[in-house]
């Protein structure tokens, strides 16, 4: 069984909207969100206790990048824990707003697109071994990759020249190449950055870009569980089928535009499928594998989950509208579109769209279904809460939470990357951390024995300098 390391990075939307004629430019009220976090300066580069990083990305937006996790069940936990915090902050930050006397209202969103065209990332991290054919391997995963999203998209009202149109994807219509080294512009469905934040002899970091934001746990899993099961599959050679894809980049962007599910897409042998069937070909080798290969018990739930969900799109995917973001929304949307009895060109639709991925909790759509016991939870709101401040126990991510704590605690000054622990001028102490499965070791050790037996401390509060 190959361990594996998992992380997301997720970029928030943030607006501001005023109730008057001041107004706050988003660049400071990004600020605001980090001065709870550091209050004698404005650091928009963040390591937390739960060992995630916050920062301030290219686009002026908010990013939480979850700490290294040793399983998809706990992935999504951390994400959702990068929701909790962002709500505590922006509930400070308008707390600070109005110190200012700037009457209106911040919202964050966890989406991937803007009313002006803006696409937001969601990046999956998955630790893949040096010696693995990274092209090979990206071959073989994105027919996976592109026809996954008809049950990992969060839905989407999109406004054409041709009228409304509700697509299955948000992240789809901004991909534009199959590899490529950029994020921004030309993104692609796979990143070929390599920055293992490891021993790179041993590890290279495979960077999917091409995955939507989402609010429901059970999307969130499937998302990764199935990915994670497809990439061991393709580590042991044991998938035996092609389907690569005639025009991958042209297929994202037709399948989103089909709530069927069923459009016909070629492959490059001549043959056509639907991305239904395409993916029934993937989780029938899986459900094989796992009874042949050492697997975790997240992998055998999320091939029993993908069975599920397949069968339901199959037949009628309104049965996913407790599970799949595309269909809780699109059933949020028909129901309030019945209810006023309007219909889904009336512009508050564009609203309720955006709406539903709010993160404040009485605020969010999403959250108002979860109150009224609508969606299909996989976690508790006692386990969210403990990631906010608690790193995983089984991965390096551990050292670096403890040793936050313990530093902030005394007042130490101290630099972070993911790999790297150094102390300040006082301790000319640094300590490389290239194992990302390992939680301890001898020199962190010394390090927390030192802090607790000195009585340096600074004057300032603890500063973090990001440095990656």
């Amino acid at each position: 069984m190959q361990k594996r390391i998992y992380g997301i990075e997720t970029e928030y939307g943030i607006i501001f909207t005023p109730e008057g004629r001041k107004t706050l430019p988003v660049e400071k009220a990004i600020r605001f969100l980090f001065e709870k976090l550091i209050t004698t300066e404005h650091f928009l580069n963040v390591f937390l206790e739960n060992g995630a990083r916050f920062y301030q990305d290219t686009g002026c937006h908010p990013e939480y990048a979850t700490p290294e996790c040793a399983s998809p069940g706990q992935l999504i936990i951390y994400d959702k824990a990068g929701e909790r915090i962002l709500e505590d902050l922006q509930v400070y930050a308008e707390e600070k707003i109005r110190e200012e006397r700037i009457g209106g209202r911040l919202s964050i969103f966890k989406n991937n697109t803007d009313f002006v065209g803006n696409s937001y990332g969601c990046h999956e991290n998955y630790l893949v071994d040096r010696d693995v054919d990274f092209y090979y391997l990206a071959e073989q995963l994105i027919p996976f990759l592109v026809t996954r999203q008809i049950y990992t998209g969060a839905g989407k009202v999109f406004q054409t020249q041709d009228g409304i149109h509700y697509c299955v994807s948000q992240r789809a219509q901004h991909i534009y190449q199959k590899i490529s080294g950029t994020t921004t512009n030309d993104r692609s469905i796979i990143n070929t950055r390599d920055e293992p934040h490891a021993d790179r002899e041993k590890y290279r970091r495979l960077h999917v870009i091409v995955g939507d934001s989402n609010m429901s746990e059970y999307t969130n899993f499937i998302k990764v569980g199935t990915c994670s099961v497809v990439l061991q599959m393709i580590e042991d050679n044991y998938i035996n089928k092609d389907f690569t894809l005639r025009n991958p980049v042209k297929a994202i962007k037709d399948i989103t535009y089909d709530a069927t599910c069923k459009r016909r897409l070629r492959l490059d042998n001549g043959r056509e499928y639907s991305p239904i069937e395409i993916q029934r070909e993937y989780c029938e080798m899986a459900q094989k594998y796992i009874e042949q290969y050492p697997v975790t018990d997240d992998h055998k739930k999320a091939v029993h989950m993908w069975q599920h969900v397949l069968d339901c799109l199959d037949t009628d995917p309104d049965k996913l509208d407790r599970q799949i973001d595309w269909v809780i929304k699109r059933r949020l949307i028909q129901s309030w579109v019945d209810k006023h009895k309007t219909t889904w060109t009336d512009p508050r639709v564009l609203m309720l769209d955006l709406q539903y991925h709010d993160i404040r909790r009485e605020r969010s759509l999403y959250y108002l279904l979860e109150r009224k016991g609508q969606v299909e939870r996989l976690f508790t709101d006692e386990e969210v809460d403990a990631a906010k401040t608690t790193p995983p126990p089984d991965t390096r991510a551990r050292m670096r939470g403890e040793f936050i704590k313990l530093a902030r605690e005394n007042s130490i000054q101290y630099d972070l990357d993911w790999s790297n622990i150094r102390l300040g001028n006082l301790l000319n102490v640094r300590v490389i951390c290239n194992n990302p499965f390992e939680t301890d070791t001898e020199k962190v050790a010394e390090l927390v024995r030192t802090i607790q037996k000195t009585n340096l401390r600074k004057t300032s509060l603890s500063k973090l300098v990001i440095q990656s």
